[in-house]
């Protein structure tokens, strides 16, 4: 148990630019009304899984309940041992601004049985192209290991679930995954990596529609004016662009215990400092491991409300967490190791990429920080930046004492 706590409140306040107009205020789909709400129940979640953990941990009497994660989403079903006969059950697992993608529960199930993936328009049955076109809700499973190459983006259609326990699943190739103007989508235990640029072809995005795809980024996954969003229990790595992108609009979204690893710009939340709409996005990153050889991005912010709670941070190479257009970053028990490089200790950026500066608030609780790492503030003076990075030291804190999972 943590003893020692260090709390940092960065809140850069300046003149609103002519964006600042009462769209600002502007409403989205999905949007929780109380974000400040939803924190507070994950943390309750979390304190009651690490609580049971304790309680067990002192009394080993007790041989009939020996699940002890800590982990409030791998408590609700990975205690079971007949977890494999209500899959479904984990829909009901969610925390924070995710917990209401219903993925496909209450559909069938449909099980991968073909790993090709030969034609984007004319997906065959048993493909897993062929399943998240389809316009019912469907919990998808995998009949084996699969390595699953993608001659075009995968475009998912609403209420769907790729569930990979039992399985080792990969994802790679031409797109990857893409959710746009879409909702209820869970994604959990599947490896999605070496994702490339891909489009200038035909794909179908659902029984009835197909049509040109442009040119792709090559993002592992891209939320696109999307809504209600779970990403749990995968890797992802070696892409082109992003490992997750969500922007335009995209809401109520849950990306926890994934692992990222060999990347540049791991994730980006909001497509513009000027996107307006971008202020209602509401994103929860719990319980993730940023890994070796990434550099930035984790994550990149542009406005909306971002809950950043108990991931681990490990030896990035520019910087960790990013902000500019007016985000609120919201950011509880991580842990940040920096790396040996003393100019790429900065654990939060403010990145201003307007003229006009704008609002950029990191509130950081209960963090262990190892080596020494830095946290600045952008200068508050009423010029123009000469540079687009001018950063005066805030801070500088070590705790040495060992960090666990769910304190603050």
């Amino acid at each position: 148990m943590l003893r020692r706590t260090c709390i940092v409140l960065i809140s850069l306040l300046s003149s609103l630019s002519a964006l600042a107009t009462p769209m600002q205020n502007l409403t989205l789909l999905g949007q929780h009304p109380d974000p400040e709400a939803v924190v507070q129940e994950v943390q309750r979640r979390v304190n009651v899984s690490m609580s049971r953990r304790q309680t067990q941990e002192v009394s080993q009497s007790d041989q009939s309940s020996s699940c002890v994660t800590g982990n409030p989403i791998d408590d609700c079903w990975r205690c079971d041992p007949n977890w494999e006969a209500d899959r479904q059950r984990l829909a009901d697992c969610a925390i924070g601004f995710g917990q209401y993608a219903l993925g496909g529960k209450g559909g069938q199930i449909y099980v991968v049985t073909d790993s090709s993936d030969h034609d984007a328009v004319t997906p065959r049955p048993g493909t897993l192209r062929y399943a998240v076109i389809q316009s019912d809700p469907l919990w998808i499973v995998f009949a084996t290991n699969m390595l699953i190459k993608l001659s075009q983006e995968l475009i998912f259609n609403s209420y769907k679930t790729l569930d990979g326990r039992g399985a080792n699943v990969h994802i790679v190739g031409g797109g990857c995954i893409t959710l746009q103007y879409i909702s209820n989508v869970i994604i959990h235990n599947i490896h999605v990596h070496h994702c490339v640029q891909s489009g200038e072809a035909n794909v179908r995005s659902s029984p009835t529609h197909y049509g040109w795809r442009t040119l792709s980024d090559g993002d592992g996954i891209s939320i696109f004016g999307s809504r209600d969003i779970w990403i749990d229990h995968c890797s992802l790595s070696h892409c082109k662009d992003g490992l997750i992108d969500a922007v335009m609009g995209s809401t109520g979204i849950t990306i926890s215990n994934n692992f990222f690893s060999h990347h540049d710009e791991v994730m980006l939340l909001g497509h513009s400092d000027s996107y307006v709409p971008d202020s209602g996005m509401q994103v929860t990153i719990a319980f993730n491991h940023f890994g070796e050889e990434l550099v930035q991005r984790m994550p990149r912010c542009r406005r909306g409300y971002i809950h950043v709670v108990n991931n681990d941070f490990t030896r990035w190479e520019m910087y960790a967490i990013g902000g500019s257009g007016s985000p609120t970053i919201n950011s509880q028990g991580n842990r940040y190791t920096a790396p040996s490089n003393r100019n790429a200790k900065e654990v939060h950026s403010s990145i201003q990429c307007l003229e006009i500066q704008k609002t950029f608030e990191i509130r950081e609780r209960v963090f262990n920080l190892l080596y020494f790492n830095f946290f600045f503030q952008v200068s508050t003076k009423s010029h123009l930046f000469r540079k687009k990075y001018d950063f005066l030291k805030m801070h500088m804190c070590l705790l040495g004492k060992k960090w666990e999972w769910g304190e603050w």
